[in-house]
């Protein structure tokens, strides 16, 4: 995301670096992508524009970097219960894209489009974690015995992400926790073997959860 460290001269501050990352974000949420103002950006940090170009060569690899200081995938829920999994995994695709306004994942994606490395980049920092993260968990059903042998991991990746990216990227907002919910049904009653076994599994642990006071909620 930043440019080769130079091989001679003053170092550089790493102060700056933050400063500029923070007010980035901060301008993101207040104004978007589209309102991103390298010269507010250098204000707010305290330096100068030269200083953000020399390491960052853009606005948009300027605001590439800021969302991926932000963003912080957890690893994919592993409670041994498929559908409280799946409940959990989903969302830790929301937690991601709800850090970062919708209007700015659209046309930051706009300015990325046209340039394979930018393109590449933003892939690699919005969806590629999240998307590792749920694959796991997947894997991790498959072996267990819930999910059919014959299941496409992949595509149920793309199912799970694209209502999630359309929402954000076309409607202009983040899908709720009931659709959410209605998604996961959806997808396990045509992949898992025996559906109404994961329910009553979850509703079990749920019930073992409460009884032993830990107030562990169990999405179902």
């Amino acid at each position: 995301m930043r440019a080769a460290p130079r091989s001679g001269g003053r170092p550089r501050d790493p102060h700056i670096d933050s400063a500029v990352l923070e007010a980035t974000v901060a301008l993101l949420d207040e104004s978007g992508y589209t309102g991103l103002s390298l010269e507010e950006v250098a204000r707010r940090a305290g330096t100068t524009r030269p200083a953000i170009y020399r390491r960052w060569s853009g606005r948009a690899r300027l605001a590439l970097a800021a969302i991926a200081a932000r963003l912080d995938v957890p690893a994919s829920p592993d409670t041994g219960c498929t559908l409280c999994d799946f409940g959990e995994g989903l969302l830790v695709f929301l937690a991601e894209f709800r850090a970062i306004r919708p209007d700015v994942l659209g046309s930051l994606f706009a300015d990325c489009a046209g340039d394979p490395e930018l393109r590449a980049q933003y892939m690699q920092i919005v969806f590629a974690p999240p998307r590792a993260a749920v694959g796991a968990m997947l894997d991790r059903a498959i072996a267990r015995g819930d999910l059919r042998a014959d299941t496409d991991r992949d595509q149920i990746l793309d199912l799970l992400g694209s209502l999630v990216y359309y929402r954000a990227l076309f409607q202009d907002t983040h899908l709720s926790d009931d659709d959410a919910e209605k998604l996961v049904e959806t997808l396990l009653r045509g992949a898992a073997v025996d559906y109404d076994a994961l329910v009553a599994h979850s509703e079990a642990m749920e019930t073992h959860a409460t009884a032993g006071g830990s107030g562990t909620h169990v999405a179902h």
